[in-house]
């Protein structure tokens, strides 16, 4: 008992799970009673039972397995997870169960697996019950087929699938055991009642007994087929459909019975058989023996293989090509019938793979119906009918018409006969009116065949036709027919008996019924009346999916013309008394007699009667052709009158507007009209006439007429005026059924007419035509001259980009037709889908067929490569000479395929050429060779050379463009393609088809047999595979859905399969929306125009515009099909938005309203809901993918002069995962309205989709791009509106673009700023402005730069204009790279030819002088006289303009701000101002439009508008007064969320509902422009930082905090400093908080190092700017403030983060070196740096000697050695040196390690110096301690030869003695003595005068002076700063006051001074030397003039005097630096006047 109690005490799994039986079975019932009670099927408890599952019916206790099963099955049936466990528990039921004496388990066993295919596992249940029919134990053997057959007989043949059953029968019927023989046999019964006869053929090999058995139970069963009884949970509603069925005890309809019987095809239940390798070997010799006896063996061996019903898949080409020959050639006819017999019996045992040879064969077979013998013929008959069923119609057409006009009456008849048979096959979708009309047209011509069989099976040919579309579909084509022949064909339609006993869509009254109500065709027979209307519907949609690809040119045209219904229109020719007669019956007499008097009043007179009586006549009444006869009767249109001409020709177009106008009046008076269409006086009235017969006798006929007539004449100005008519009227007519063919030729001879006027014409006419043909017009005249075709082109360009108008006029209808109208919509639609297609086959083609000789297909596959070169060659030449072809190309197809293969790679890319100049030439006749040729490109795919496979890849492109993709994907080819384990072929295969799949509306079902390849692909070994299989699963699961796709998933191995659904899933969430079928009048540029706009209205609006309402009326728009209608917009929202798309004047059809009816806003709602999810998702580093991927160069770098098509294919495909489909495919839509829509959209989105907008930021902004080449401005403005919007939004989310997304846009928007538009230009300069927020504007700069090389004026002055306002906006460090060179390149172009381009050069660089005065002239280099003297004087214009400025003081100040604080280098934080703060992104969106100049900006919550601050004074007193907080809450346990930033302000109550936003807030005030609230603020944030136990709470804040206190500090310097009413006693207090708070942060380690290194750049730039205020001094506590600054920069220096420090210190003194900065500035950051080199011993550790090596690369890259040497000053070049001396020395060669993070180290010497350091490192005698030492320590090796000595002082005193390197010589001389100080100078001085030798001296000496003096200030700490001193020195071991000492005594003597200072301090500058007010933060050096040179040096030699008088006064005096002034500036000045007045006695 104890062990019971034990397991007693377990939860219920772990019972399940015991080792003792009776736990088990205790936790079985348990858990059977737990099941019952769960009521949640996705309860969490069921995943605890998940893994027991298997052991439940696996247990080796059989009574505890009885309990495990019965609560197995409980499970299964209501857990939701239960479909999880599938594989397993079968297979433990099949192997544990099922083996079981006992009949209960065997029956729970059952039913679990039945339940299993309940829960739709049926594939998984039926694979593994196929597996248990192998096991050796016949017990379990039995069960399996047992349950097999029970699964059956409740859940039907679709449910069950009983192809793999069938398969194993015939193996069990062999069984030994007679149980399993007993139940297979009863199997095989109950799936007889399901497939009935299709279980013959497979059964026909089993034992005769069996069979005659199962033959006696076969008949014994019932006639009616069974029914489902057991449904899937996917089936709840069939299954209350049959349980009422039950209920009532009714019967389902016949119907339902014969759709189950015809469910399963035999085909698909045999084995395909291989027979291509039992070929007899010598079968292809002997089918070319001269013994007929021989040939007949041949074809019998082969009719003996191709008996076996299904044939596997192979190439058969060689053997059709083989029978095909005796087919046609064979001179034996029964060895042709014998030949046809095996092509039949191919065709039947290949089914649709026999496709591809179809074309080869049907013109041999179809030219062999010559034959008489009726066996011959039969056997033909039966091929051909085979062969139809492999392949379409459509494909055939061709071939048929080609034999329709043959002279054998057999072929005729038989082509006929074959067309009734194959009509009888089609249904209306399959026979749509592109394919009937062709072929109607030629059996009408056959109808009137002297033969009497070709007229019957014309007769029966048309009748099958009318049987299957319907009388009303095939009335228009047979308008020619008497009624007699009409009656023929209508009894011939009665006598037709389609397949299946069904009525066809005729009918007897078949013309009154419309198409759609016809009963689906035989091949899917409705079920039952519910589901018959699915079907239509499907059939319905297949039928306009196949027409809308197979429409030619004719139908369109069918479409305007008149009625046959009516008689007048095919009216005979009148007598002239005949007319008369009638006319008098209309006209007054008097009328008539007046006629032709020759008193032209009386004719006059006669002409108004004659108007006014047509005006009265009814329509019906009016005698049309006698009223125009009698107007061209004497004079006729010779009338010399043009009041009475002008007269009759409006009575012409009267006539045909109001009767009923027939062609034959039309030709009475086209000659006339044409005649008079070029007067003066009566042109317009003559083209009204022509206009109205247009109307009535359909354009496309009028116009062919019409220009027949005009050239036939020579009269240029009615040629001129003819070309002006018709292109004036195919705008307003449209280009449906225009015969291009009918007048091109006339067009050609007008292009050469010698009349100027005449080709103006023509030319104009072109570019209309081009707005309806596109690119393929040009193709008509590629043989014109060159001149005239630049005009063409000219033309074309022009029209690029532009939509076609809605038509305005269209083609009359009589009453009939009318009618008929309503039911034409599809059709029309269909017609303008095929319209491109229809163009295509306007052009006139060559038939090559001929040249395609026996001897050239031979050169092409001789053994010898240069011979099959020269066949290919000349295959190219014959299809580039033929340039447009038929498709019939003989054999070249099977030629050409075998190259592909060829071991000669060059051979293959010169067939992939061949074959893309095929496509080219063939256009979409190349359909028929997809499956013989095409198929064979997509091989090449494997190629291992990538270049070959480049090509294929491009020719399949070539090919998909003309064929569409329907035929790559049907049958099996493409999967056979896929399973050849190729890696390269299968990653080019599955990219292809992820990128076309998208587009597809419908694909065809045999897309799901590349299923099971597709997943193979995803788990192949190459990853590149796998990642285009990934990519592809979407686009499957587009069109075959997710259950098909799961479904198949489910036949793979577990392992396998779990890996594919979990990408189903993943597919499943970004899987494509489904493009919406075109229901536009036509896609793309080439789209025809349908005869009504009706199409057009069936795009509803609200597709266009997500926003609109469904009352919004549907705007019907043009069906030239291109332009959907303009956008309706709510007013109220946006009245200009809604005014722009309307004021194109493009939208003239909307003024027509759409009768589309209820149909349309149906589908506008579903397109709602589709648009209705994000159109951006968010894919986690999918944007570092794809950098990662540009930099590896895997794709394109976004970087071209226009972008070429693989750019955008590229951009297509990486859009395709992170846009929504819908949205993607506006973006690449020709039309540029979708364009527009497409950018609303996303700005509605842009606010709510910002984080995925900033996502996929590198992909929109690509897109953008592309934009930028189109010309259609709307696109552009509604382009730049977005931008705009997104830069704001980039801005308030404070997103940084990278170097990716900026280098693939910036220079693209730049090209825009030199648009001719200024709307344009203007909105680009706002977008440039604001784009310096979201990337540095030093970056933007060479973008800038590189814009002013353009070769458009505007541009270059654009871009000039645009970096002065940088320069002037963010200082001279923008200049990159140097401010040097990029003022050079600025300054060129002040010599431009162009005004605007000079003016805009000049006013830049009088920025640059605004920002750094004089030294202009230095950095812009030699300029010409004349570009000096302008410069010059802008400059002086300036000057004045700005001293005007100056006066208001106060106005001035945001300008001046705005220029003064260049801040840091990389633009982080400044930002230019916004003229407005709009609070939210709408109402940036509204204020867009009104004023395009704003630059709307979103402040964030606590962000600060710091440029506001600064410049808005006004602001200050709005800012409300600063809330005391209750710090104690900030010591509340609380986690400190991460500052999220929301786009909208809140409202003041509520920001402090938390300790991070009260921080952000207080640190928000410290930037305030109100003093007081900045020292709250200040006050409460130093209250925090002196409690240790709180401070941490500022952690995360500190870059924030020191931020906003350096824009505080730059406050106080521009504005609070230079303002005489602020109260400086705040200024201090304010200062003082300021340092106190930063010297309390900078104690605590842990949050000094949080400061970043740009951060502490800037606050080490903003503290010694302020160092360096000359200002301070006359503030009262000036000096102290200054005191505690230095102390500070010293606590900075130590406890910041030491790697950004040094970093920071690199980053500022490279700035300062570049932007011309004070030296003083830079003497101050050098001795920064100098304090943290003497750090580096104990620091090292703790640096990332990467990072700073990486900054000292860049720095030496920008300041090379010979660059920093020309620098006044050496010591920047000392520091640098210094510092990698120092880390050479204290790492050693190790240093060479850290380079890691420098690309391209060969862009500085910095690597050179390293390696030399550390070689020289060993051979040093050790660093001197003092810089000083080094002059004395000389070296006797450095000693050299006296020559060479001599030429080195030779040269030195050259340079001294030249005008420009004077200095640079002095310097040298120096350096010279001092490494050899015993040289002797003598001999060089001696020739030279007095005053030479003085000048050298006093050189040398002040080269001195300031050498010495930098070299104490780098070694003592001490920063001179107004007696200030910088205490850098912690301590003073290292200086050696003797050595100083001696050292000053030697400069004291030498100068003559007196040591006159008491105090210690730093050296004080004179009032000369300080830095102006602006200071360092403008950038701005002190001016410094040619006459104050003098004054500097002086002043430089007092400074260097005074700072040794400090030296020696602070070590032999004061140790404790005291900090008093030396001297009061008036000495200073007196001592200054004296000493210039002896230097310049010395001059003199």
């Amino acid at each position: 008992m104890g062990d019971d109690s034990e397991w007693m005490k377990l939860p219920i799994d772990q019972k399940c799970e015991h080792k003792v039986w009776k736990a088990r079975l205790s936790g079985y019932e348990e858990a059977l009673k737990l099941f019952q009670r769960i009521q949640d099927e996705k309860s969490p408890e069921w995943g605890k039972y998940l893994g027991l599952m298997k052991k439940f019916v696996t247990d080796s206790n059989a009574v505890a397995q009885l309990k495990g099963l019965e609560a197995a099955l409980v499970f299964i049936e209501n857990a939701h997870v239960a479909a999880k466990t599938t594989g397993e528990v079968v297979s433990g039921v099949v192997s544990k169960v099922f083996n079981q004496p006992k009949a209960r388990a065997k029956e729970l066993g059952t039913d679990i697996c039945l339940m299993y295919m309940e829960i739709e596992k049926a594939e998984v249940v039926q694979e593994e019950l196929l597996k248990g029919l192998e096991n050796k134990n016949p017990k379990i053997v039995v069960a399996c087929i047992e349950t097999l057959r029970k699964a059956l007989s409740e859940f039907g043949s679709k449910i069950v699938t009983l192809k793999p059953i069938v398969k194993i029968l015939c193996k069990q019927f062999e069984s030994r055991e007679k149980a399993v023989r007993d139940e297979v046999k009863l199997l095989a019964v109950e799936i007889y009642k399901w497939i009935r006869d299709a279980l013959r053929p497979p059964l026909q090999n089993i034992n005769s007994v069996q069979l005659k058995e199962l033959e006696e139970e076969w008949v014994k069963l019932p006639s009616s087929p069974p029914k489902q009884t057991r449904f899937l949970r996917s089936q709840q509603d069939l299954k209350a459909k049959f349980e009422q069925q039950q209920a009532h005890g009714e019967q389902s309809d016949g119907e339902d019975e014969e759709e189950t019987v015809v469910a399963v095809d035999p085909y698909e239940l045999l084995e395909a058989v291989e027979i291509l390798s039992k070929i007899p070997k010598d079968f292809y010799d002997k089918i070319e023996a001269k013994k007929w006896q021989e040939r007949r063996e041949a074809v019998e061996a082969v009719e003996a293989l191709t008996k076996n019903p299904k044939l596997e898949n192979g190439d058969y080409g060689d053997l059709v090509r083989a029978l095909k020959k005796v087919v046609g050639k064979d001179a034996n006819v029964m060895l042709v019938s014998a030949a046809a017999k095996c092509l039949a019996a191919l065709a039947s045992g290949l089914r649709k793979k026999f496709g591809m040879y179809a074309g080869q064969v049907v013109p041999t077979i179809l030219e062999k119906f010559k034959e008489k013998k009726p066996q011959v013929v039969q056997a033909l008959q039966e091929a051909i009918d085979a062969i139809f069923l492999t392949t379409t119609l459509q494909n055939l057409s061709e071939d048929i018409l080609g034999v329709m006009d043959n002279k054998n009456p057999s072929i005729k008849q038989q082509a006929s006969l074959f067309l009734a048979r194959s009509f009888r096959h089609c249904t209306q979708g399959t026979l749509p009116k592109g394919v009937l009309k062709p072929l109607c047209a030629a059996l009408i011509k056959q109808v009137n065949d002297s033969a009497p069989e070709v007229r019957d099976a014309a007769f029966e040919a048309l009748g099958t036709a009318m049987k299957v579309v319907g009388e009303k579909a095939v009335n228009p084509f047979l308008s020619d027919l008497d009624k007699l022949k009409l009656d023929k064909i209508k009894e011939s339609a009665d006598k037709v008996e389609l397949p299946g006993g069904k009525k066809g869509a005729g009918g007897g009254g078949g013309a009154k019924k419309p198409a759609a109500k016809t009963p689906p065709p035989a091949e899917a027979p409705p079920k039952s009346s519910v589901p018959s209307k699915k079907s239509q519907t499907g059939a319905a949609s297949k039928s306009s999916a196949v027409s809308k690809k197979c429409k030619p040119t004719a139908v369109a045209s069918g479409k305007t013309k008149k009625s046959p219904d009516s008689k007048d229109f095919t009216e005979g020719e009148l007598s002239i008394e005949v007319c008369e007669e009638r006319a008098a019956g209309v006209l007054p007499a008097s009328c008539l007699q007046q006629l032709d008097s020759a008193n032209w009043k009386e004719r006059l007179a006669s002409m108004e009667e004659f108007q006014k009586a047509v005006e009265t006549l009814n329509r019906t009444e009016m005698p049309c052709q006698a009223l125009v006869r009698i107007l061209a009767k004497k004079p006729g249109w010779k009338e010399t009158n043009f009041q009475v001409m002008q007269i009759k020709l409006h009575i012409v177009a009267l006539i045909a507007q109001r009767g009923q106008f027939s062609k034959t009046s039309a030709s009475v008076v086209l000659d006339g009209l044409v005649d008079k269409i070029g007067d003066v006086k009566c042109g317009g009235n003559s083209k009204e006439g022509l206009t109205a017969i247009g109307e009535a006798c359909s354009l496309p006929w009028t116009a062919e007429q019409v220009m027949s007539l005009a050239f036939a004449q020579k009269n240029p100005k009615n040629q001129a005026e003819t070309l002006n008519w018709l292109a004036n009227a195919m705008k307003e007519f449209g280009f449906t059924g225009i015969n291009v063919k009918g007048f091109i030729n006339n067009v050609k001879t007008a292009l050469g007419a010698t009349n100027p006027a005449v080709r103006t014409a023509a030319i104009a006419l072109l570019g209309v035509m081009f707005l309806y043909m596109g690119a393929c017009l040009r193709m008509f005249f590629e043989d014109e001259k060159p001149a005239l075709l630049v005009q063409i082109d000219a033309e074309f360009e022009k029209m690029q980009g532009q939509s076609p108008p809605a038509p305005i006029r269209f083609t009359k209808k009589s009453a009939a037709e009318e009618e008929e109208e309503g039911d034409e919509g599809e059709e029309q639609e269909e017609d303008g889908a095929a319209t491109a297609q229809d163009i295509m086959d306007l052009l006139p083609r060559t038939d090559i067929s001929d040249k395609i000789t026996c001897d050239l297909l031979s050169k092409i596959g001789d053994k010898n490569w240069k011979i099959r070169k020269e066949g290919l060659d000349e295959t190219a030449a014959i299809v580039s000479e033929a340039k447009f072809i038929t498709a019939n190309i003989g054999d070249l197809p099977l030629a050409l395929k075998a190259r592909l293969s060829d071991s000669n790679k060059i051979l293959v890319q010169q067939t992939l050429s061949i074959l893309q100049q095929l496509s080219t030439a063939m256009g979409p006749g190349l359909k028929q060779h997809v499956k013989s040729l095409g198929f064979s490109i997509i091989t090449v795919l494997g190629d291992s050379k990538a270049n070959v496979r480049a090509a294929a890849m491009t020719t399949l492109q070539a090919w998909v463009e003309q064929t569409g993709m329907k035929e790559w994907l049907e049958g099996e080819d493409l999967s056979e393609e896929l399973r050849k384990e190729n890696p390269f072929l299968r990653q080019e295969v599955l990219g292809w088809l992820a990128e076309k799949l998208p587009a597809q509306i419908t694909v065809p079902g045999d897309l799901i047999t590349c299923v099971p390849q597709l997943y193979s692909c995803l788990e192949d070994r190459n990853g590149d595979v796998r990642k285009k299989a990934q990519d592809a699963l979407p686009t499957f699961m587009m069109h075959l859905g997710y259950d098909k796709m799961d479904k198949a998933a489910g036949k793979l191995k577990t392992a396998s399969k779990d890996q594919v659904v979990g990408m189903l899933e993943k597919a499943r969430a970004v899987m494509p929306a489904k493009p919406a079928a075109p229901a536009k009048a036509g896609g793309g540029r080439g789209s025809a125009e349908p005869s009504r706009a009706a199409s057009a209205s069936k795009e509803p609006a609200s597709e266009d515009f997500v926003d609109s309402k469904p009352e919004v009326k549907k705007v019907r728009g043009g069906a030239a099909g291109k332009k959907p209608p303009s956008p309706p917009v709510e007013p109220s929202k946006d009245s200009n938005a809604s005014k722009k798309p309307l004021s194109k004047g493009k939208t003239a059809a909307s003024s027509q309203q759409g009768a589309a009816g209820k149909k349309p806003a149906a589908k506008s709602q579903k397109d709602d809901e589709d648009k209705s999810g994000p159109i951006f998702i968010l894919i986690p580093n999918s944007k570092e993918q794809r950098i990662k991927e540009e930099k590896q160069l895997k794709i394109l770098k976004w970087n071209f002069t226009t972008p070429r098509e693989e750019y955008v294919e590229q951009l297509k495909a990486q859009m395709s995962t992170c846009f929504a489909k819908w949205l993607q495919d506006e973006l690449f839509h020709l039309d540029f309205q979708r364009h527009v829509r497409a950018i609303g959209i996303m700005i509605e989105r842009l606010e709510s989709e910002s984080e995925a907008t900033i996502s996929c930021l590198d992909l929109i902004l690509k897109w953008f791009t592309l934009r930028f080449f189109d010309t259609n401005t709307t696109v552009l403005m509604k382009v730049l509106e977005y931008l705009k919007l997104l830069l704001a939004m980039l801005d308030s989310e404070n997103y940084h673009l990278t170097e990716y997304e900026a280098n693939s846009f910036i220079p693209y928007l730049i090209l825009k700023v030199g648009e001719s538009k200024d709307v344009v230009r203007k909105d680009v300069r706002a977008i440039l402005a604001s784009m310096c927020k979201v990337y540095p504007a030093s970056k933007v700069f060479p973008f800038l730069m590189d814009g002013t090389k353009s070769k458009n004026s505007k541009q270059r002055a654009e871009c000039l204009e645009e970096l002065g306002c940088l320069i002037e906006g963010y200082g001279m460090h923008v200049c990159q790279p140097t401010a040097a060179k990029s003022l050079k390149e600025i300054a060129v172009h002040i010599g431009d030819r162009d005004t605007s381009v000079r003016n805009a050069a000049l006013n830049t660089v009088v920025a640059v002088y605004n920002v750094c005065g004089e030294q202009v002239y230095k950095l812009i280099g030699n300029l010409s006289e004349k570009d000096m003297s302008m410069l010059e004087e802008r400059i002086k214009r300036s000057a004045k303009k700005t001293a005007l400025a100056a006066a208001p003081a106060k106005a001035s100040v945001p300008e001046r701000s705005q220029r003064e604080h260049p801040a840091n280098p990389n633009g982080t934080f400044l930002r230019k101002p916004a003229q407005e703060d709009p609070n939210k992104l709408n109402q940036a969106r509204q204020n867009a439009q009104h004023s395009e100049s704003s630059h709307p900006s979103i402040p964030k919550e606590f962000q600060l508008d710091l440029d506001m601050i600064e410049m808005d004074q006004s602001r200050v007193c709005e800012l409300p007064d600063l809330v005391q907080h209750k710090l104690e809450e900030l010591l509340e346990p609380i986690m400190i969320p991460e500052p999220r930033m929301r786009s909208v302000s809140p409202h003041f109550d509520d920001l402090h509902n938390s300790t991070a936003s009260t921080i952000n807030f207080v640190i928000s005030q410290v930037a305030s422009g109100d003093i007081n609230n900045s020292i709250q603020a200040l006050a409460q944030i130093d209250e925090v930082l002196r409690q240790e136990d709180k401070a941490e709470v500022m952690s995360g804040h500190i870059d924030q905090f020191l931020i906003a206190t350096f824009m505080q500090l730059r406050l106080i310097y521009s504005t609070h400093m230079a303002d005489d009413r602020v109260d400086k006693r705040d200024i201090v207090k304010l200062y003082s908080c300021i340092i106190g708070n930063m010297l309390s942060l900078f104690s605590m380690e842990s949050l000094a190092r949080e400061a970043s290194l740009g951060v502490l750049k800037d606050l080490m730039h903003g503290v010694i700017t302020l160092m360096l205020d000359g200002r301070m001094e006359d503030i009262e506590d000036g000096q102290q403030i200054i005191r505690s600054l230095n102390l500070l920069v010293t606590r900075v220096l130590v406890k910041s983060d030491q790697t950004n420090m040094i970093s920071a210190l690199l980053v500022l003194l490279q700035d300062s070196l570049s932007t011309a900065a004070p030296p003083l500035f830079c003497e101050l950051v050098i001795k920064c740096l100098w304090r943290m080199i003497r750090f580096l011993p104990e620091t090292i550790d703790n640096i990332n000697l990467d990072r700073i090596l990486l900054d000292v690369h860049t720095f030496m890259k920008i300041f090379p050695k010979e660059k920093l040497k020309q620098l006044k000053s050496d010591v920047p070049h000392r520091t640098l040196k210094t510092l990698l001396h120092t880390l050479c020395k204290l790492r050693g060669a190790e240093i060479l390690d850290h380079l890691s993070m420098i690309e391209n180290r060969n862009e500085s010497e910095l690597e050179a110096h390293l390696r030399r350091s550390v070689k020289h490192n060993g051979n040093l005698c050790g660093l001197k301690s003092d810089r000083g030492n080094e002059k004395t320590g000389l070296c006797t090796e450095d000693r050299m030869s006296k020559a060479k000595v001599s030429d080195i002082l030779t040269e030195i005193f050259k340079k001294i003695g030249s005008k420009e390197n004077t200095k640079e010589g002095l310097t040298e001389l120096y350096e010279y003595k001092q490494k050899y100080s015993d040289a002797d100078l003598e001999p060089f001085l001696k020739n030279t005068s007095q005053f030479f030798q003085s000048y050298v001296e006093r050189g040398l000496r002040l080269i001195e002076s300031e050498r010495e003096g930098k070299a104490r200030i780098q070694t003592s700490g001490v920063i001179p700063q107004h007696g200030m001193d910088f205490s850098l020195s912690s301590s003073n071991e290292e200086l050696k006051p003797a050595v100083y000492y001696e050292r000053l005594k030697i400069l004291r003597q030498r100068h003559g001074l007196e040591n006159n200072s008491k105090g210690i301090g730093g050296s004080e500058d004179e009032p000369q030397q300080r830095p102006p007010t602006s200071s360092l933060l403008s950038s701005k050096p002190p001016v410094a003039s040619s006459t104050d040179m003098l004054h500097s040096k002086l002043s430089q030699l007092k400074e260097s005097r005074e700072l040794y008088q400090q030296e020696h006064n602070a070590h032999s005096h004061s140790p404790t630096h005291a900090h008093t002034r030396s001297a009061s500036p008036a000495a200073n000045l007196d001592d200054l006047k004296k000493r210039l007045e002896r230097i310049k006695s010395n001059r003199q």
